[in-house]
């Protein structure tokens, strides 16, 4: 395969999986300009960010079954058509609930995108450019998010919210365009007897789905209109329910998809840490912005270029973090990543009661460091799991990545709102009010990312049984991150 058909499947794949990553933040710094125009209310402000990952998250493991069965050049264009729609939905709404359910659809679309893209990359590439692929598909995602509010505050500021959607469409089309032109038409799953039986069933999906939809829902309503109420109540039923019946469900297939996925190691360790990571530093992202403008008077572009330290900081180390592997080891660089997030989250704490932006600045860079100190665990889980299992196994950890976002706005949310109404009640302003949830939230969000730096140790450990199932591609350590 020559250099051209390579940059151009490498294009099919990337700029997708930029546009639909960069959706996750992109409204971050818009949300208070939202807010003002819609006249939204604090739950639907929350809404407005947590639908996309929520519906994204739902529907990721449907489109790694689709790439699997149906093909990844279909499933790729579906999801690119739809998210591009989407988006031109949302750049026209006039209301709040108008502009939730295109988000939600623009969520379904990037589902398709993510792992399409990624099993794109991992069979539609010669081997020895395959490598290389996963970790630019790594690296672009990571920068997207970086990236997100810093376009978020310079296009909210100078054009306007409406155009941080509209611009998707000329991308839209060009990636259909590339898609069409670059990637096999025969490009689909192995359709042999185990492939067809490794799929997680549409029952498990479905009832996944109305678990995360129900604990979302409740902890973001239930600051607003309570925990005791008869709304809050229903979403628990409606988890406990489902989850029992996902348990069930999983119980049943555990010889196949899921049994042969999480007796990886690298892979379970890294849906874990994962998970972890999301749940502290997306609802920081959500808060921070409101905190840099609606506490220190920022504009939206000022407050955006904030968190220029974290994209800086993601993209000089990125580079050199394959190096650093092989010298120390993927356990210890990813521990390390981890925990530098951590105390990046409590310097942004303690450097939010100054009343200045440049006093986070540090803790804002401790979060960019880290997080691309930790790219190897994820490079590894997605190569991991067997050839077969790519799409499936794509759409999981996709999904896991996306669910950590929707439970970081939700669960962090919901300590912020807490100790802010507690603040309140106690006679503090409500700016005064607001620190102190924000600070609380913080704290909670570091404990958190913390607690997955033992995890990447244990999931990264070298092997110390050959037959094992993962220590072949243990085995091969930091090199293949690169």
């Amino acid at each position: 395969m020559n250099r051209m058909r390579i940059a151009a499947i490498l294009m099919a794949a990337l700029v997708p999986t930029f546009m639909t990553s960069l959706d996750s933040t992109v409204v971050t710094m818009a949300l208070p300009q939202i807010r003002a125009e819609l006249a939204l209310g604090g739950a639907d402000l929350k809404w407005v960010a947590a639908v996309y990952p929520l519906t994204l998250a739902s529907a990721l493991l449907l489109g790694g079954h689709l790439a699997d069965s149906v093909g990844r050049r279909a499933t790729l264009l579906l999801g690119v058509a739809l998210f591009t729609t989407a988006s031109a939905g949302c750049s026209t709404a006039t209301q709040a609930g108008t502009l939730i359910a295109f988000r939600g659809v623009q969520g379904a679309g990037a589902a398709l995108v993510l792992p399409a893209s990624l099993a794109v990359l991992a069979h539609d590439l010669p081997p020895r450019a395959r490598n290389a692929g996963f970790s630019a598909a790594t690296a672009t995602m990571a920068t997207a998010l970086a990236c997100g509010p810093v376009l978020s505050g310079v296009v909210t500021q100078h054009l306007g919210w409406a155009w941080l959607f509209a611009m998707n469409t000329p991308l839209g089309l060009t990636s259909l365009l590339v898609i069409a032109l670059a990637v096999p038409r025969c490009a689909r799953g192995s359709r042999t007897p185990q492939s067809l039986l490794s799929t997680v069933s549409i029952r498990a999906v479905v009832l996944a789905s109305l678990c995360l939809a129900s604990v979302t829902y409740g902890l973001i309503e239930g600051p607003e209109s309570g925990f005791t109420g008869f709304s809050f109540v229903i979403c628990g039923v409606a988890a406990v329910v489902s989850a029992a019946g996902l348990g069930c469900e999983l119980k049943l297939h555990r010889s196949i998809a899921l049994g042969v996925l999480l007796r990886q190691r690298c892979f379970a360790g890294g849906i874990i840490t994962q998970l972890l990571w999301g749940l502290g530093v997306t609802g920081v992202y959500f808060f921070t912005s409101q905190f840099l403008q609606n506490n220190l008077g920022l504009r939206p572009t000022s407050a955006g270029l904030a968190f220029t330290p974290v994209a800086l900081s993601v993209l000089a180390v990125a580079p050199f973090t394959a190096r650093v592997v092989r010298r120390f080891g993927g356990g210890r660089v990813c521990c390390t990543g981890l925990l530098l997030v951590a105390l990046g989250l409590l310097l942004v704490a303690l450097g939010s009661t100054s009343g200045s932006f440049v006093r986070i600045l540090p803790g804002l860079s401790a979060v960019g460091f880290g997080s691309a100190l930790a790219v190897p665990l994820t490079a590894r889980a997605l190569e991991s799991p067997p050839r077969h299992l790519s799409g499936i196994a794509a759409g999981l950890f996709s999904a896991a990545r996306e669910a950590s976002g929707v439970f970081g706005i939700a669960f962090v949310g919901a300590i912020v709102t807490f100790v802010q109404h507690a603040a309140a009640t106690a006679g503090s302003a409500p700016a005064g009010a607001f620190l102190c949830g924000y600070r609380a939230g913080l704290c909670v969000a570091s404990a958190l990312v913390a607690a997955g730096a033992p995890v990447a140790v244990w999931a990264l450990r070298p092997p110390t049984d050959p037959r094992g199932s993962d220590a072949p591609s243990l085995a091969r350590g930091g090199e293949d991150a690169r």
